[in-house]
C-alpha cells in the first residue's frame, strides 16, 4: 500500500494561496537544501528530497494541485475519491536539477556540452571573419545509423519496456507512477541480434565534423559563442548538447587593444621630430600617410579617427592612437659628431622646453 501523501503546502512551507513563482521558489530552496550530494552522511535525506519533490510535481500541476485541494490525499492513492492517474517524468526533472545544482557545484549527469578554442588573428577579430572549424563529437553511428546493429542484421524489440524505451515502476514512498530510462535498449526500445562492430550496439560513436562559424567585426578575447545541439549526443532519445566556442586573438606585432582602440608605436628620427613630416604607418586596413607636427616630443600620441575596432553598441568604429617615439643615432662620425654639436651650441638651452621646465624644477629644490 503506498504511503500517504504528506500536505504539499507543509512540505514546501508555502500557504494555500502560493503562487507558481512562490512554490517554485520555495521547491528549489529545499531541493538543494536537501540534496542527497549535500548530505553524504544522512541517510533519510533521500526521502526528504522525494517527498520535495512529489510536493513540488503535485502544486506545480494546476490539476493535479486543484485534486488536492479538493480531495485532499486521497486524490493520489490509487482507488481513491478523485484518484489522479498521472506519472512523474524524471526526464523533465532531470532538466530542472541540472539547472538547480550546477548552481551548487553539483554535477547532475552529462548533458553532452563540447568547448573548444578557435584562434583569431589580430586582423580578424576587429573585421570579423568566417572561420572553419574542425572537431571530433559523439554523434549517431554513421554505420548501423543508430540501430546498434551490425548492417543486415534485425533488430528486435525490447522485452523490457515492450518498444517504448522508457519503463514505469512503483515506490513505496511516492504513490505516483514512476518512468524512466529503459536500461536494458537505453531507451532506443530495440535490441540488435548482433552488435554493430563500429559502435559495440550503443548506436553512438565519434564523428569528425567540420562547421562554419561566422565571426562579427570587433568580438573580444575570451568571449564566447554558443552553437546550439553541435556538442555530443548522449543518448539516441536526445538531442545533442551545444558546442561553445572560446574566442583566442593572437598577438599582433605591432598592434593591441585598448577597449575600441588599436593602440601603436612608431619610431621616427631627431630630423622628423624637430621639423615636422609625413610618414607612413601601419593601420588595420593598410598603410597610411601620418603628418608628424614640428617639434613633436618623444611619447607625443597622435590620434587618427576611425581606424580602430568597430563599436558594439553603437554606429562607427574606435580610433588608432599613435605614440611617437624619438630615435637618438647610435653612430655619429667625426662630421655628425661636429654638426651636432654646432646644433647644440646654437639652439641653447632656453629653446628646449621640456629640459627648460626641468632646470627650474631642479633650481627650485635646491636653490
Amino acid at each position: 500500500m503506498p504511503a500517504r501523501v504528506r500536505d504539499p503546502y507543509e512540505v514546501l512551507g508555502v500557504g494555500h494561496g502560493a503562487t507558481p513563482a512562490e512554490i517554485k521558489a520555495a521547491f528549489r530552496r529545499l531541493a538543494a537544501q536537501h540534496h542527497p550530494d549535500r548530505n553524504p552522511g544522512d541517510p533519510e535525506a533521500q526521502a526528504r528530497f522525494k517527498e520535495v519533490n512529489l510536493a513540488h510535481q503535485i502544486l506545480s500541476d494546476p490539476g493535479k494541485r486543484a485534486a488536492y485541494d479538493r480531495y485532499g490525499p486521497s486524490a493520489f492513492q490509487p482507488g481513491g475519491r478523485g484518484a489522479a492517474q498521472d506519472f512523474v517524468d524524471f526526464g523533465g526533472l532531470e532538466k530542472i536539477f541540472g539547472d538547480l545544482l550546477g548552481a551548487f557545484g553539483f554535477r547532475a549527469g552529462d548533458r553532452g556540452d563540447v568547448k573548444h578554442s578557435l584562434e583569431l588573428t589580430f586582423e580578424e577579430a576587429a573585421l570579423g571573419v568566417e572561420k572553419e572549424l574542425r572537431y571530433e563529437r559523439i554523434d549517431t553511428c554513421g554505420a548501423c545509423r543508430g540501430r546498434g546493429a551490425e548492417p543486415g542484421t534485425r533488430v528486435e524489440t525490447c522485452g523490457a519496456c515492450g518498444g517504448r524505451g522508457r519503463v514505469r515502476f512503483q515506490q513505496p514512498l511516492l504513490p505516483l507512477a514512476v518512468e524512466r530510462t529503459c536500461s536494458r535498449c537505453r531507451g532506443s526500445g530495440n535490441i540488435p541480434s548482433e552488435p554493430c562492430s563500429n559502435c559495440g550496439g550503443k548506436g553512438l560513436a565519434p564523428a569528425r565534423r567540420v562547421l562554419r562559424v561566422e565571426l562579427p567585426p570587433g568580438i573580444e578575447a575570451g568571449s564566447t559563442r554558443t552553437v546550439e545541439h553541435a556538442g555530443n549526443r548522449t543518448r539516441l532519445d536526445r538531442a545533442p548538447g551545444n558546442l561553445e566556442i572560446l574566442i583566442e586573438v593572437l598577438p599582433h606585432p605591432f598592434f593591441k587593444r585598448v577597449g575600441d582602440e588599436v593602440v601603436c608605436k612608431v619610431p621616427i628620427t631627431f630630423v622628423q621630430a624637430a621639423l615636422g613630416g609625413e610618414i607612413e604607418i601601419p593601420t588595420l586596413t593598410g598603410k597610411i600617410k601620418l603628418r608628424i607636427p614640428p617639434a613633436t616630443q618623444s611619447g607625443t600620441v597622435l590620434r587618427v579617427r576611425g581606424k580602430g575596432f568597430p563599436h558594439r553598441l553603437r554606429a562607427g568604429s574606435g580610433d588608432q592612437l599613435v605614440e611617437v617615439t624619438v630615435e637618438v643615432p647610435v653612430r655619429l662620425n667625426a662630421r655628425a659628431r661636429e654638426l651636432v654639436e654646432q646644433l647644440g651650441r646654437e639652439l641653447g638651452e632656453d629653446v628646449q622646453p621640456q629640459r627648460q621646465s626641468f632646470l627650474e624644477k631642479l633650481r627650485s629644490l635646491f636653490g
